[in-house]
């Protein structure tokens, strides 16, 4: 398996999701399924059915988060030394040359990409046309709406 890049909020969100499904959602669960037990004939069971349901749910994304922690190559942005080239974890200050509008946005992971944040995901294509830019590069992002400049105003490294 290969490696995924995820910053450190990322990765520590991870384990605060990992402990949680483990240590509060898992019990629950398990008190839930005893409880539709308790009750008899399984086979007409809604709250049994309902509860092996969440169950599965819940071992599913225990199983996937602890794939994921272990393929992590977790990337700390404020110790990065790029000479202002934007790279994974960088911020982002980008005009829109066709609207003049300023955005600023961090590149993340997938797992991490919320737009509303300002978070983009790697493998978005804003973020493929921004890597390896510098301050004051124009980047053409190829968009199924079509083509849009921005220029780079500024990159940090937070």
């Amino acid at each position: 398996m290969s490696t995924i890049p995820i910053t450190t909020r990322g990765a520590e969100m991870l384990r605060e999701e990992l402990h949680r499904l483990k240590a509060v959602e898992r019990p629950n669960v398990i008190n839930a399924i005893s409880e539709a037990r308790a009750q008899g004939d399984l086979s007409e069971n809604a709250e049994y059915d309902a509860a092996k349901e969440k169950q599965a749910f819940i071992e599913g994304r225990i199983l996937e988060i602890e794939a994921k922690l272990s393929a992590a190559q977790v990337i700390d942005p404020s110790q990065l030394d790029t000479d202002g080239r934007i790279v994974f974890g960088a911020t982002v200050e980008l005009e829109d040359l066709e609207s003049g509008k300023a955005v600023t946005y961090q590149i993340v992971g997938d797992d991490e990409a919320d737009l509303e944040s300002g978070k983009i995901s790697v493998s978005s294509p804003i973020a493929r046309a921004l890597i390896g830019k510098f301050e004051g590069d124009v980047a053409t992002v190829v968009a199924p709406a079509g083509d849009r400049e921005y220029e780079v105003l500024a990159v940090k490294y937070l």
